[in-house]
C-alpha cells in the first residue's frame, strides 16, 4: 500500500509540480509516538523533599555517575514550580493541596482554599483527585513512609485549615466526603493516630472494621492481605515497595480503575538515611513503571525541594567521605552539604503512559491535577463549602 501511494505520488508531481505525502506506518512507531489515549489508572509517587538535589546527590552516591536513577530515564519529564499561595517556599500541606486539587494554598492548609487562614478561619474545601475518583467509583490508594495524618497523605482525603489538626483528619479519614473513602491506607504514626482516636472518642480499629476494612499494626500482618485494607505501623522503618505492590494488585481489580498516592520521605537533613531512601523512592518508580500496563499514567515529582547541595567528590570516590585530612581526622569541606531546611528551587516532574506528553516544559504544581484530570478524561467541578467540625 505504502509503495503503492508513493509511485501515484511521483506521478502527480511529475503533472502538478510539488505536492508533500506523509506517510506513517504504526509499526514503526515508538510506544510513546502513538496517538495517546486515556488513562484508566493513574499512580502519583511523590518524593517529600526529593528535589533534583536529592535526586542528583543519590545518584552519585549509589551508582557513581550523574543521571543514574530510573526516575532520570522517564520518557516525559518538566520543571515545576512548588511555591505556596503566600510564600515562596511550600511546605508538604500546600505543596500538596496544589498538587491534588490544582489550586494554591497557604502554608499549613491541607485541601482548602487560600482564602482560609492557618489554624484561625477555614477555606473553601477543594475538591482532590482522589474524591474525583472516588465519586466515579474508582478504587483508591493513599501510602507513606510518615504518619499517615501527616501533610501529604492527608491532602488527599481531609480539608482542614491546620496540618497540626490530627484528631480532625482522622475524623475525616472515616467520614470521607465522595464515596466510601481510600480503598487502601498504609502509613506510620500509630501513636500519633491512636492519640487522635482517644481525644475523638473513638475505638479507631473498630470504627476501620465497622466500614468494611482489614485492620492491621504490623507489616507483618498486612501483607498478602487482599481487599480494604489500613495499615499503620509503630515504626517508619518499613519496606515499601512490596507494599505498594499489593496495593496495585488490590485496587486493579477494579474494572473502573483507580487512583493511587504513594509517599516516599526522603528529606536529607539525616544524610545517609535520606539518600537511601531516594533509592527505595527510585524502586518504587521503577516497579511500579515496569508491572503497569499501558492504560496506567504514573507521575514522579516532588512536593518540595531541600536544601542539599553537591560540593565536591570525583568519580570512583565516595561521596559521604568528604575530603580528610592527612592526620585523619574530621573532613575539612563535605562533598554533599546539607542545611536544615525547605528551598524554592523548581522540582522534576517524570511522567509515563497516557496524559504523559503533557508533562514539559516549565509547570506549576497547581498544573498536575489538570493533567491528571485530564489523562482520566475528566472535567472539574466546583468547590463545595468545608465540612463542618464537629
Amino acid at each position: 500500500m505504502t509503495a503503492l501511494l508513493l509511485i501515484n505520488a511521483r506521478r502527480l508531481v511529475a503533472g502538478w509540480g510539488l505536492i508533500l505525502l506523509i506517510v506513517c506506518s504504526g509499526t514503526t512507531l515508538g510506544a510513546d509516538d502513538q496517538q495517546p489515549g486515556r488513562a484508566r489508572n493513574v499512580v502519583l509517587i511523590i518524593g517529600d523533599a526529593g528535589g533534583i538535589p536529592a535526586l542528583h546527590a543519590a545518584s552519585l552516591h549509589h551508582h557513581g555517575k550523574p543521571n543514574g536513577l530510573f526516575i532520570h530515564t522517564m520518557p516525559h519529564l518538566a520543571l515545576m514550580d512548588t511555591s505556596a499561595a503566600n510564600v515562596w517556599v511550600t511546605d508538604s500541606a500546600a505543596g500538596m493541596t496544589a498538587i491534588v486539587t490544582g489550586q494554591k494554598t497557604n502554608n499549613g492548609v491541607l485541601s482548602q482554599a487560600a482564602d482560609g487562614a492557618r489554624g484561625t478561619q477555614d477555606g473553601t474545601a477543594l475538591k482532590t483527585i482522589l474524591e474525583y475518583a472516588e465519586e466515579r467509583g474508582l478504587s483508591t490508594g493513599v501510602m507513606t513512609n510518615v504518619p499517615v495524618t501527616d501533610a501529604t497523605a492527608a491532602a488527599c482525603y481531609a480539608h482542614v485549615n491546620d496540618r497540626a489538626k490530627t484528631p480532625e483528619i482522622v475524623r475525616q479519614l472515616l467520614a470521607p466526603r465522595f464515596g466510601d473513602g481510600a480503598d487502601f491506607v498504609v502509613g506510620a504514626g500509630l501513636q500519633k493516630l491512636s492519640d487522635a482516636a482517644k481525644e475523638l472518642g473513638i475505638d479507631f480499629p473498630a470504627e476501620v472494621k465497622k466500614r468494611g476494612y482489614s485492620y492491621h499494626e504490623t507489616p507483618e500482618q498486612a501483607a498478602g492481605v487482599d481487599g480494604r485494607l489500613v495499615a499503620v505501623f509503630n515504626t517508619m522503618n518499613f519496606d515499601l515497595p512490596p507494599l505498594v505492590q499489593q496495593a496495585i494488585k488490590t485496587l486493579s481489580q477494579n474494572p473502573k480503575g483507580y487512583f493511587l498516592m504513594v509517599e516516599c520521605d526522603v528529606h536529607t537533613d539525616k544524610l545517609k538515611l535520606g539518600l537511601d531512601h531516594v533509592a527505595v523512592l527510585d524502586r518504587i518508580v521503577r516497579e511500579v513503571t515496569e508491572r503497569v500496563g499501558g492504560d496506567t499514567l504514573v507521575m514522579f515529582t516532588a512536593d518540595h525541594s531541600f536544601d542539599i547541595r553537591v560540593r565536591g567528590g570525583q568519580p570512583g570516590k565516595p561521596m559521604l567521605n568528604g575530603e580528610i585530612p592527612a592526620d585523619g581526622g574530621n573532613p575539612l569541606k563535605p562533598f554533599i552539604r546539607v542545611d536544615d531546611g525547605h528551598t524554592g528551587e523548581q522540582v522534576l516532574v517524570a511522567a509515563k503512559g497516557p496524559g504523559a506528553e503533557m508533562v514539559r516544559g516549565f509547570i506549576a504544581n497547581s498544573d498536575l491535577f489538570g493533567i491528571m484530570l485530564a489523562a482520566l478524561g475528566w472535567q472539574a467541578g466546583t468547590t463545595q463549602p468545608v465540612m463542618s467540625q464537629r
